[in-house]
């Protein structure tokens, strides 16, 4: 089976970063996508927008280096989070990043590139997206 979700879309706001009781770090952002096109002679247009969740090393280099506007290639799995507050079923759907390139143009005092954890080194025992004791997603 494949869950693999490619996107190339602008950040909505500054990420957002928390710490897990182990330390390690956790950052979410949005990503909107917009999809152009035209019909019966007028310019029409769709935004989508995607929460990202980061852990670990790609989750600190996020937060150090991307901001509100900023234009990013985002690879990862799709996944959705069901919890229940006030007896009541909440759901929320967020791409887990496990790459992360940022695109455009580099802005004074920004540093371009690119963060993949290598594969042959990633830490498959250590904290998840899964590895929260709340019931409220962030």
């Amino acid at each position: 089976m494949i869950n693999q979700v490619i996107l190339v879309g602008n950040l909505g706001r500054d990420p957002e970063t928390k710490y897990m009781p182990s330390g390690s770090a956790v950052t979410n952002f949005s990503i909107a996508t917009t999809k152009r096109w035209k019909k019966d002679g007028e310019q029409k247009e769709h935004t989508e927008w995607h929460n990202i969740a980061t852990f670990g090393k790609l989750a600190e280099v996020c937060a150090q280096y991307l901001r509100k506007g900023a234009q990013v290639y985002i690879q990862g799995e799709l996944r959705t989070r069901k919890w229940e507050k006030n007896g009541e079923n909440h759901y929320s759907t967020e791409i887990i990043a496990d790459t992360m390139k940022m695109l455009g143009k580099k802005r004074e005092g920004d540093s371009q590139g690119s963060y993949t954890p290598p594969a042959s080194k990633q830490d498959t025992s250590g904290p998840g997206p899964d590895d929260f004791d709340d019931d409220i997603p962030f």
